[in-house]
C-alpha cells in the first residue's frame, strides 16, 4: 500500500516535469512579415482614404464570410457549403458606415503581377453572394498614376442606389425632367368686360 503511495507520488511529480519540459520547448515556426500590405496595395488604401474624406470606415483585407451570411430558408447542408466558400474569399477592402459599421461597398484591386495575376478573372461567387446581400462590388485594375479624384468617381457611381434610398441624391438630379407648370397664364390679363 505504502508502495503503491510513493510509486504515484512519482509518477504525478515526473509527468508535471515532462510537461513542463514540452511546453518550455515548443517552438512555433512563425517570424514577423515586414509590411501588412504590398506597396500597391499601401498606396491605394492612402488614396482611398482621401477619397472617403472620412465618410465610410475602411477595413482591409475582409474574409467573405465576414459581411455575408447564407439567409435562413436555406437546407443545412447548402448553407454549410456556402458558408465554407465564404470563409476562403476574402475582400481587400471594405467600405463600412461610421455609425452602425455596416458594410456599403465591397472593393477588390485587379492586377496582373505574375504568370496568373491577383484577381484578374471575375470571381462569380463573390459576385453573386455581394448581389445577393446588396453590397456593391467595385473591381478597380491598379495602375500607376490614380488621381484621388477617379477613386472618389469610382466609389461614388457604385454607391449611388444607396445614395438614393438615403435621399442624399434624388431621382430629379441625375435625371432633370422639366417641371409639370403651365406654361401659360392660368386667367386672362384682360379685364373682363
Amino acid at each position: 500500500m505504502e508502495l503503491a503511495i510513493i510509486l504515484m507520488m512519482i509518477l504525478i511529480v515526473v509527468s508535471a516535469g515532462a510537461m513542463a519540459l514540452s511546453v518550455q520547448n515548443t517552438h512555433y515556426p512563425f517570424r514577423r512579415k515586414g509590411q501588412l500590405f504590398t506597396p500597391v496595395e499601401h498606396t491605394f488604401l492612402q488614396l482611398l482614404e482621401q477619397a472617403v474624406n472620412n465618410e465610410f470606415r475602411i477595413m482591409c483585407r475582409v474574409k467573405l464570410s465576414d459581411i455575408v451570411t447564407v439567409s435562413a430558408s436555406t437546407k443545412k447542408k447548402q448553407a454549410s457549403t456556402a458558408l465554407s466558400r465564404a470563409s476562403a474569399k476574402s475582400i481587400d477592402f471594405v467600405l463600412c458606415n461610421k455609425s452602425d459599421m455596416q458594410p456599403v461597398l465591397a472593393i477588390d484591386l485587379v492586377h496582373k503581377q505574375g504568370a496568373d495575376g491577383y484577381k484578374v478573372q471575375k470571381d462569380l461567387f463573390v459576385s453573386n453572394a455581394l448581389d445577393g446581400a446588396n453590397i456593391p462590388h467595385a473591381r478597380i485594375k491598379v495602375k500607376s498614376g490614380y488621381s484621388v479624384e477617379e477613386i472618389r468617381e469610382c466609389i461614388e457611381t457604385k454607391l449611388i442606389p444607396m445614395r438614393r434610398r438615403q435621399q442624399k441624391l434624388t431621382e430629379s438630379r441625375l435625371n432633370p425632367e422639366r417641371p409639370n407648370k403651365p406654361t401659360r397664364p392660368l386667367r386672362s390679363s384682360r379685364v373682363a368686360a
